[in-house]
């Protein structure tokens, strides 16, 4: 077994550090969400907590971890009378992205069960996660099909696999963590809210800070094992603290007071539902017990809410996340302060021993005293963490150079980005025929989940058995399988698997004009909150989105085809305009992206939303060019639509002619909301359809 990175030896990272600590002192306030760039030491720091974790004790004949104190009266391995126990280290299990349902969840063996009757239930990674931790990195990239199933497990503590008729159930309470990178997209709300914690974290920009880092990876990977002995004191001081703070939770008071602050923070900043409530109060109460207190005061509502509402009290996908913590300071200012127990310490009990992350190599006196949390790379802070740091969100970088639109030198004059207007619910667009990429919300697919269409022979595992069609193919062999009862011979050649369709997700690749045709103020204005509703709903769906913006002498890949959101929406806020209109560099541009991305994608099919007046101008024949480039994309089969921004008393119906020839729908500005356009869906595919066909 490898030797995880020392819990002790992280530098920096103060606000992880202390959730996943929290965590660990009280797993019922719900687990870690970490948001942050990439290379941050995300994953390292989580798997390093658990070996901080206390051992678990269970039943040697239990492959579902039942707890001896409360055994799970439906565990598929009970009952365990008399059972032998052991003792055993908490479990942290990763979840990876690409994993199927059934290694989720667990799997039944249908030939068995149908043929003779037996539950054959192979455990899945719920079972090994119950009582430890589940570890989902990049979690904002888990298929739908698995986060319905995190979801079931996170809300009833238990496991649920049904296989026509055949049903298991065992427990599955687990502390959840995950990390994302916010540039690859964002999480559903619900599993969103599933998290009790959140932490924003970024690198440091602190040269002292980072040299640590740095030196410290570097003597780990020459040694790890040595490296873990020089922290095997910090590590086991932060062991006997957990446990003592775990013994001191239950004698934690929360008191009116406390309640009142909790209820009033809350509701001032909004947060749907009263989840929000429950885990800021047992996020404070941990916050007590780990500082060594017996009552929660301001402070620990203040750190708690800092942790437990920055991800609920988001409105849509474009809101950045985060608290105002002046507005939260203010509102805990307009309660009186309430008198502290007498005797308490709201810094938690003195440490006299030097702590901190500086290692063994550090010349103070090693009295066992746990390790708190550091201001800058082997500097001590000396105090508790849970009152002297409080978890602020470390700040993302700036903008890296790529994201910012700029202008070379002769580039075409840019015209100062104006605001997009309100966005607004648009009608759906899908790709026409039957796919089978990711799972989403609007293409027609075949997937896991959905209705059933038909039934096939099985491909690899058999995972959605269709009855009907077995108990068809079974039946005409009855009586050469010398059948003499009433149970029916069923062989592995019978077997047949349901062929289910859905929805999936689809590449929206947007092409937008920024010429100077467009540059009318509220003109693009209104184009930006056109494009920006169709961010919206493509979020919404769960697609990939990428962006190409052309003017002047050129098409720039404005945004590569990505998962955020988020992205999107920057980049269309800060879009200039101004120049000529290359629309058929545009449009090659275009074919481009998507021939790579069918390459690294092949089964997720594109849409292209091409937003533009039609016109094209700068070099020779330029709308015959740009004609040519449309037949190509047409050629390859590209669904396509043009949002057709053409404005004034004249109308030159350009993008109507564009739109002929990639084969694609026309659609207006004022077309384009749900509210004035009707079967629009069926206007795409119908389009696309009739066009093909007479060509």
């Amino acid at each position: 077994m490898s030797t995880p990175y020392p819990f002790a030896a992280v530098v920096g990272m103060d606000s992880l550090r202390l959730a996943l600590l929290l965590n660990a002192v009280s797993p019922a306030v719900g687990g870690v969400l970490v948001r942050g760039e990439k290379g941050t030491a995300k994953t390292t720091t989580v798997r390093a907590l658990s070996t901080l974790l206390p051992e678990v004790e269970t039943y040697t004949d239990c492959r579902f971890g039942c707890d001896p104190a409360a055994p799970d009266a439906s565990c598929p391995d009970g009952p365990h009378e008399d059972g032998t126990r052991f003792v055993r280290p908490a479990r942290m299990v990763e979840l990876p992205v690409g994993a199927s349902e059934d290694r989720l969840v667990g799997s039944l063996d249908i030939e068995r069960a149908l043929s003779d009757g037996v539950k054959a239930f192979e455990p899945g990674l719920l079972a090994a996660a119950h009582r430890g931790v589940l570890y989902v990195d990049e979690v904002n990239l888990l298929g739908d099909h698995l986060v319905d199933s995190l979801l079931d497990a996170a809300a009833t503590g238990a496991a649920h696999i049904e296989r026509e008729g055949v049903s298991v159930r065992h427990a599955s309470r687990f502390l959840l963590v995950g990390t994302m990178n916010p540039e690859e997209g964002e999480l559903r709300p619900q599993l969103l809210d599933r998290f009790g914690l959140t932490v924003e974290v970024a690198a440091s920009r602190e040269t002292d800070e980072r040299v640590e880092v740095v030196r410290r990876r570097l003597a780990f990977d020459e040694d790890p094992a040595a490296f873990a002995a020089k922290w095997a004191a910090e590590e086991d001081a932060l062991r006997e603290r957990i446990a003592a703070a775990r013994a001191l939770l239950p004698s934690v008071r929360l008191g009116d007071g406390a309640l009142r602050r909790i209820a009033a923070v809350c509701a001032g900043f909004e947060v749907d539902g009263m989840r929000a409530d429950i885990v800021t109060a047992r996020t404070a109460s941990a916050l007590a017990a780990w500082a060594g207190r017996t009552d929660v005061v301001t402070e620990d509502v203040r750190q708690a809410a800092l942790l437990a509402l920055p991800h609920r009290r988001r409105r849509n996908p474009f809101d950045a996340p985060g608290l105002d913590e002046d507005k939260l300071d203010e509102i805990l200012r307009q309660f009186e302060e309430e008198d502290e127990p007498e005797g308490d310490d709201p810094q938690g009990p003195d440490d006299d021993g030097p702590g901190g992350d500086g290692g063994p190599e550090d010349d103070g006196p090693g009295d066992g005293v746990p390790p708190q949390e550091t201001t800058d790379a082997g500097t001590d802070a000396g105090t508790d963490p849970a009152a002297d740091l409080p978890p602020q969100r470390e700040q993302p970088a700036a903008d890296s150079p790529s994201a910012q639109e700029g202008s070379a030198p002769g580039a075409a004059p840019e015209a100062t980005p104006v605001a997009a207007t309100e966005p607004f619910r648009t009608r759906k667009f899908d790709v026409p025929g039957l796919g089978e990429g990711a799972a989403g919300r609007r293409s027609r697919a075949r997937t896991a989940h959905g209705r059933t269409t038909g039934a096939r022979r099985p491909r690899g595992t058999l995972t959605r058995l269709h009855l009907a069609a077995t108990l068809q193919a079974a039946a005409p062999h009855q009586h050469a399988r010398g059948r003499a009862g009433r149970g029916l011979v069923v062989r592995r050649d019978d077997l047949r698997e349901a062929v289910r369709e859905g929805r999936e997700g689809n590449l929206v690749l947007f092409v937008v004009d920024a010429s100077g045709s467009m540059a009318a103020r509220k003109r693009m204005s209104a184009v930006k909150g056109a494009v920006l509703s169709l961010l919206l709903d493509a979020y919404q769906r769960r697609d990939k989105i990428g962006m190409i913006t052309f003017r002047g002498s050129g098409a720039d890949v404005a945004l590569p085809p990505t998962s955020s959101v988020d992205a999107g929406a920057a980049r269309l806020e800060k879009l200039p305009t101004g120049g000529r209109t290359p629309l058929a560099d545009g449009l090659l541009r275009a074919r481009e992206v998507l021939r790579v991305e069918r390459l690294r994608d092949p089964s997720r099919r594109p849409l292209l939303v091409v937003v533009t007046d039609g016109r094209a101008t700068g070099g020779p024949e330029p709308l015959v060019r740009a004609g040519r480039a449309a037949d190509l994309l047409a050629a390859e089969g590209i669904a396509s639509v043009v949002v057709d921004c053409e404005a004034g008393p004249v109308r030159l119906g350009l993008a109507a002619e564009l739109g002929q020839s990639l084969q694609a729908p026309v659609v207006t500005l004022d077309e384009l909301r749900a509210d004035t356009v009707t079967a629009l869906v069926r206007t795409v595919r119908t389009t696309t359809a009739t066009t093909r066909g007479a060509a």
